[in-house]
């Protein structure tokens, strides 16, 4: 019996002992737990500057609260049956951490595209995540609740035929596979119709994607010195403009820059040995990602016109591991580079002293014609669509761990599993509604603060 056989069956055999049905459960939080108290207890760690503008970014929606309400999640999930199977996972697969970028070959693909949570867990956690903002993004745009429950079942049962198609292929045909924005997602073949990859192309395809070039007169002033960096706080803050108090100093980003070049390939640091450093600011991006250390850092090649820029940006432990001892920034990059499909030429990691203490960063460039789909403006047809193009990218990154034999043994031909997630993404949903309001009170209230920014 073939090794993908073996994991098969024993895939399958795992449905007597974690039935697929009981993965739609919602596991009651233990008594007394408020979500608020939750939520303040995670800001503990992070720079405590921020605070204000992280919870002012999540009471905007309940989409905004689920995005920064990983941790939140992790709990409830952690206490909730499991179907044991574990893959490395994202962690917060939510609609918004899918996006498009240029592979280093420079072909536009569509991928994950966040990993500060990426850690080995159960391979339903990320479907999970990613069909509850489904439902979550359905709400907030006024779906109704046929057409909610619909493209979520929809995003599970591709989840589930993409998985079955990766069990069926060669271990490097898993590995090379994209979704390609230029040629169409050609990749798909015969998995969509033609007229819904007409609609994926059309979607993704036609977002506006920004050339770094462009990305950069947006990020760049002129100086009488030179190109330095803008500022528009909170998201781009120049380090002259913060208080004496704050965390972020430049060789604490000269430090990470010079010590990440050992965790790059020598001809990655070949190149960037041919760049000059020209500024260093304060940059504050997302809505989890609020309150970690982050810069971004401008440098120049040939000349002054021939820019590159890079993102500096704090790990920590992973929410869905929270005893890892590991070195968090090497865990992200570990993580993304094992699964997309066409990780950052320039992905690294370094840890550096701080004015908090010693910190684990990784690094990655800043713009490499990045863009993301605006979820929040797309009709339910279009929403159905974009989530099912994101359940195949999810499900060839959990293919790349090597599992995808036992878990398309467990799923079978999906309608328990389906049935399943469906019930748990409107639960899920109803849960990250209240606790929206929840933040939205406690707000009023002035029990969390609510306003500022990094120089504030």
């Amino acid at each position: 019996m073939s090794v993908a056989r073996i994991a098969h069956e024993a895939g399958r055999a795992r449905r007597q002992e974690v039935p697929r049905s009981v993965l739609g459960a919602l596991a009651p939080r233990p008594e007394g737990v408020d979500p608020v108290v939750r939520l303040r207890e995670d800001t503990t760690e992070r720079i405590p500057e921020l605070a204000a503008l992280r919870f002012a970014r999540m009471r905007q929606s309940p989409l905004a609260f689920l995005r920064g309400a990983a941790l939140l999640m992790a709990d409830d999930l952690a206490s909730a049956p499991s179907s044991g199977l574990r893959v490395q996972a994202a962690g917060d697969a939510h609609v918004k951490n899918f996006g498009i970028f240029a592979s280093p070959e420079r072909r536009l693909v569509f991928d994950v595209t966040d990993f500060d949570e990426t850690a080995p867990a159960p391979f339903e956690f990320d479907v999970k995540r990613l069909v509850t903002s489904l439902a979550v993004v359905a709400h907030d745009n006024g779906a109704s609740a046929d057409a909610s429950e619909a493209m979520v079942r929809r995003t599970v049962r591709e989840y589930v035929r993409a998985m079955e198609r990766f069990a069926g292929w060669g271990r490097l045909e898993v590995w090379y596979a994209t979704l390609d924005v230029a040629d169409a997602f050609a990749e798909l073949g015969g998995f969509f119709t033609d007229a819904a990859r007409r609609d994926i192309a059309d979607l993704i395809g036609g977002v506006s994607v920004k050339s770094t070039r462009r990305r950069y007169a947006d990020l760049v002033d002129e100086s009488a010195s030179g190109p330095l960096l803008g500022s528009d706080p909170p998201r781009v803050t120049r380090l002259d403009d913060l208080a004496p108090s704050a965390p972020w100093r430049r060789e604490t980003a000269e430090a990470v820059l010079r010590g990440y070049r050992s965790t790059l390939v020598s001809d990655r640091c070949a190149l960037l040995d041919q760049f000059e450093l020209l500024d260093v600011a304060a940059l504050v991006v997302g809505v989890g990602s609020v309150g970690t250390e982050g810069y971004a850092v401008l440098l120049a090649g040939r000349d002054e016109s021939d820019l590159f820029a890079l993102q500096i940006k704090e790990a920590r432990r992973s929410v869905l591991a929270p005893a890892d001892d590991s070195d968090p920034g090497a865990r992200v990059v570990a993580g993304q580079r094992l699964m997309q499909a066409t990780p950052d030429a320039f992905l690294g990691w370094q840890r550096a002293s701080t004015p908090r203490g010693p910190r684990s960063f990784y690094v990655r460039q800043l713009y490499d014609r990045k863009a993301s789909v605006d979820v929040e403006r797309l009709s339910p047809d279009q929403l159905s669509t974009y989530g099912r193009a994101c359940a195949w990218v999810l499900a060839r990154a959990h293919a790349r761990s090597g599992n995808a034999a036992a878990i398309t043994g467990y799923l079978g031909h999906g309608g328990s599993f389906v049935d399943a997630l469906t019930a748990f993404a409107a639960a899920y949903r109803d849960r990250t509604v209240a606790d929206h309001a929840a933040l939205v009170a406690a707000a009023a209230a002035g029990r969390v603060p609510v306003l500022g920014g990094p120089g504030s």
